[in-house]
């Protein structure tokens, strides 16, 4: 069984790998991509930072990471926030995590006060756009502003 909650500082090292992993897995193990991220090392800290940032972490009873999703602020004037670092291990994958993550997600930045969720993200992570438009994402033909992952090519929002 696996249960979402905040991220803490044990939980970096793992996050960090998953979010490699995955990135390498598609080829995106390159410049341009959260793969180089100085805030990997310290994701809780982040996201800490803030109160209108959160990442939630799927883990199992044993306390064993499974991946995760954030939000931080995007455009504050314009009340958008940005879904960062969706990813989850292999063995997670196709059990309705990604949803589940979604779901906190999207509450969290409500409750902060949010009224749109963007993303950015790379043809590569087919999987990844499939979830985002069954959840109710539209594409849009570019970034809101300048993209930080100068390497992602795909941009998406979501009306809260």
């Amino acid at each position: 069984m696996t249960k979402l909650r905040p991220i803490n500082s044990n939980d970096n090292l793992a996050l960090k790998k998953i979010i490699q992993d995955a990135l390498k897995s598609y080829n995106l193990d390159i410049a341009g991509t959260a793969y180089f991220d100085p805030e990997l090392d310290y994701l809780n800290e982040f996201y800490d930072a803030k109160p209108n940032r959160q990442y939630f972490v799927a883990v199992d009873e044993a306390n064993h990471v499974y991946g995760g999703a954030g939000i931080a602020e995007y455009d504050l004037e314009n009340h958008v926030a940005e879904l960062q670092k969706l990813y989850l291990s292999p063995a997670a994958r196709g059990q309705g995590l990604s949803y589940q993550l979604l779901d906190k997600a999207r509450d969290f930045a409500k409750q902060a006060g949010f009224k749109k969720l963007y993303l950015e993200t790379h043809h590569n992570l087919a999987p990844a756009i499939h979830v985002y438009e069954k959840y109710g994402f539209q594409e849009i033909a570019r970034p809101l502003k300048a993209a930080q992952h100068s390497t992602m090519d795909k941009f998406f929002i979501l009306d809260l």
